[in-house]
């Protein structure tokens, strides 16, 4: 007989009684905690416990945070089943919900699920704070890296909350050390707790997978392909050799290693702008291409090889094609390796090998649910072609959202809806990309089939926890002999077995606290090096305020500018992009942006910037990132020009930073010069010049949060006028190309709301 746990705030036989989970629990309470449990044991209800737990004897609310809207719902459900609390009190944030209305939900909600990003602006733009929050819980923990919305929400969170508590859940944390102690660090983390399906208090609970890899020989034809291709790696590596770049491995170089070099000669473009640099970059570009081409071939097949050499061409011949695209379009050996894919008819032996195995799983058990995963989208459906001819099978192909050429991708609410109808049975068989295995309430599978083996241990755990949830499982990995697809399988099996291991040394070396005690002491995480950075030389800055243009909420600045003390405001701003004084404002561009606005005459640099000099007596421009002379393979001589001219014709301050911290940091140094020391107060003023009616039509539609130039083009070319935009309904809204639910409510939000001074 099962035996249910009991307690005042969930709901009397909901939730089953596992002693494994209460010690996680009772882990998670004592301290702000890492817990690493496998997929299908039950985290959610780790975090069902310490919720309760904190509610019961602190009070207030609690929050938990899921990367995606699909598994916000699917917790929210959870949580309503089995939590003894008004309905109305547990409430689900999205994008889909105008931010008023989350403004005043918070004030009365005591569980709040959402997604990262949601409680991120509402923290920037100060619609809530997080002062009577007693617990966060942050699932897919290991996404606190970085810039992760994770990262942000953590820090505020100690710095606000009087009682803070931070429980993170995840299958896979990754194999890295530093990633693991990053993620630990943005937590704040004082206890790990790991639990592994061969644990004795967790075995019994868990299903059997039988783990099988089935390997196939590369046929003769495909190798003579592959060979083609080889021929243009070594005469690509010569060339390299000869302007003094040479590799190790040359051919048989992986893709890190590659991509190492890229980012050492972009390093090096900074102090010595050599034309050899530029053509070993521009070289390397190539080989990057031919490079992936070759794991086609081995991995995927003719058919997905010929649709990327088609994309390739399209590159080679579209007006912004780089010169690598170009070159390579025009060599021999591709031109007849793309006349041998048209002849060539054999099918890569693992087509054949995932027919006859979903064929057999069906066949056997008929109400089986299958998922077949690919790396590559071309692949996705050329096994689901491939399956939609064997009697008993139906399958349908789920990929992300982004689209491409001649390859559209899914939006959030066609996914549901495949989702949904992959639960019913309608279809059986889900080929799918990396978009199944993490962030999507897809239901436990009898086969997980991978099509080919991936280098991450993180996404071929998830992939593997889609089986053996509920009952036995099965999961089969295709291997190509004497391929990628080995080197790729051994990465993973070594990097999980490490992952274990550190995860088990971690827990040791990190004690758990009294969170009372306000102890400090050492955790065992890997500290970073005590190296100040340039904004913590300064702490004496008094009160800064920076207005910022709303569409830079996007990016990662408003967010560190936040950290860093500055009071943020968002406007929307005609001109510029941060204002820090009643003379001074800031364009800022990152080097793809600055590239771009060059080539495309609608973001064109030069306006923007005239606009920002007309208007403002200090205009600045900030180019972010690294990699300004190889963005797009301009002419090295049209950026030096452009840069030339936009300093001294128009007296602009031009700066370079490494990133968005770096460019905060800037921002933050210029404000307190011109705040504190010069005593100047920050407005906004300024108008663009005059444009075009079409030119207006779009910015009246982009001025509106969410909406970038490109979103507003699609709404104006569907609806045909500002007016019908602003008519149109949140479904026709959705029809729109690049027009998602949150920007869809965001515009009827804008529309409808009342106007309040």
């Amino acid at each position: 007989m099962t035996t249910c746990i009991k307690h005042s705030l969930i709901r009397p036989g909901t939730v089953e009684q596992r002693l494994y989970q209460l010690n996680l629990a009772g882990t998670a309470l004592s301290a702000s905690s890492l817990v690493v449990l496998p997929t299908g044991l039950g985290k959610t209800i780790i975090a069902l416990l310490v919720i309760v737990s904190r509610l019961e004897k602190i009070g207030g609310k609690v929050l938990v945070l899921s990367p995606t809207k699909p598994l916000v719902e699917q917790h929210a459900s959870f949580f309503k089943n089995t939590l003894l609390l008004p309905e109305e009190e547990i409430l689900t944030f999205t994008g889909s919900l105008l931010p008023a209305k989350r403004a005043e939900m918070w004030k009365t909600g005591k569980v709040i699920v959402s997604t990262p990003q949601v409680i991120e602006n509402d923290l920037l733009t100060k619609r809530i704070n997080l002062n009577d929050v007693s617990h966060i819980t942050f699932d897919e923990a290991h996404r606190a890296v970085g810039n992760y919305a994770y990262t942000y929400i953590a820090e505020k969170y100690f710095e606000q909350a009087g009682n803070p508590l931070i429980l993170g859940i995840t299958a896979s944390p990754g194999s890295d050390n530093e990633k693991i102690a990053e993620v630990c660090e943005a937590l704040h983390v004082r206890s790990v707790a790991v639990k592994t399906e061969t644990d004795s208090d967790v075995a019994p609970y868990v299903h059997e997978k039988e783990i099988e890899w089935k390997r196939v020989n590369l046929p003769a034809e495909l190798g003579d392909l592959k060979y083609l291709l080889e021929k243009v790696l070594d005469d690509r590596f010569t060339k390299l050799s000869e302007l003094g770049f040479t590799m190790q491995h040359n051919k048989n170089s992986s893709k890190r290693d590659l991509l190492a070099l890229q980012k050492q000669l972009q390093s090096r473009l900074r102090g010595d702008p050599n034309p050899a640099i530029y053509g070993a970059l521009s070289i390397l570009a190539e080989i990057l291409k031919v490079n992936h081409a070759v794991e086609v071939i081995e991995t995927q097949g003719v058919e997905a090889l010929s649709k990327y050499m088609e994309r390739l061409d399209n590159e080679a011949y579209s007006k912004n094609g780089s010169k690598a695209s170009k070159r390579l379009a025009g060599d021999l050996n591709i031109r007849q390796l793309v006349h041998s894919v048209k002849e060539c008819t054999v099918e890569h032996p693992k087509m054949d090998k995932v027919r006859e195995i979903v064929k057999e799983e069906l066949d056997n058990n008929p109400n089986s649910r299958v998922i077949v995963f690919t790396n590559y989208r071309d692949t996705a459906e050329m096994v689901t072609n491939a399956l939609s001819g064997i009697k008993g099978v139906r399958p349908i192909r789920f990929v992300g959202q982004a689209s491409k050429y001649k390859d559209k991708g899914l939006n959030q609410k066609q996914q549901v809806e495949i989702i949904e109808k992959f639960k019913s049975g309608e279809y059986n068989t889900l080929v799918a990309t990396s978009v199944a295995e993490e962030g999507l309430d897809i239901p436990a599978t009898d086969l997980v089939l991978f099509y080919e083996p991936v280098p991450s241990e993180i996404r071929t755990i998830q992939r593997r926890g889609r089986t053996g949830r509920k009952h036995k499982g099965r999961v089969v990995i295709l291997i190509t002999k004497g391929t990628r697809d080995e080197a790729y399988y051994w990465s993973s099996n070594h990097k999980e077995r490490k992952m274990q291991s550190n995860m088990r040394q971690l827990q040791e070396d990190m004690p758990v606290h009294d969170p009372v005690d306000g102890d400090h002491a050492k955790t065992g995480v890997p500290e970073k090096e005590d190296q100040k950075k340039l904004f913590e030389f300064d702490t004496d800055s008094g009160s800064l305020t920076v207005i910022i243009d709303q569409r830079e909420m996007r990016s990662t600045v408003a967010r560190t500018l936040d950290s860093l003390g500055v009071d943020v405001v968002f406007k929307t701003l005609e001109v510029g992009d941060y204002v820090l004084s009643d003379r001074l404002a800031v364009e800022r561009k990152t080097v793809d942006d600055f590239a771009s606005s060059l080539i495309d005459s609608r973001r064109n640099i030069f306006t923007q910037v005239s606009n920002l000099a007309r208007t403002y007596d200090k205009p600045v421009l900030i180019i972010e990132g690294e990699g300004l002379f190889t963005a797009r393979q301009l002419n090295p001589n049209a950026i030096h020009g452009t840069l030339a001219s936009l300093s001294i014709d128009f007296g602009v301050s031009i700066f370079h930073t490494r990133d968005a911290e770096d460019t905060a940091a800037l921002i933050r140094v210029i404000a307190k010069r011109e705040q504190i020391d010069e005593r100047r107060e920050v407005s906004a003023h300024g108008k663009k010049s005059s444009l075009l009616l079409s030119e207006q039509q779009e910015y009246v539609i982009s001025s509106i949060s969410e909406i970038g130039p490109k979103a507003a083009r699609s709404l104006l070319k569907h609806f045909g006028s500002v007016e019908a935009v602003m008519k149109a309904g949140y479904e026709d809204l959705l029809n729109v190309k690049n027009i998602g639910p949150k920007t869809a409510a965001r515009i009827r939000e804008v529309v409808e709301s009342e106007y309040k001074a």
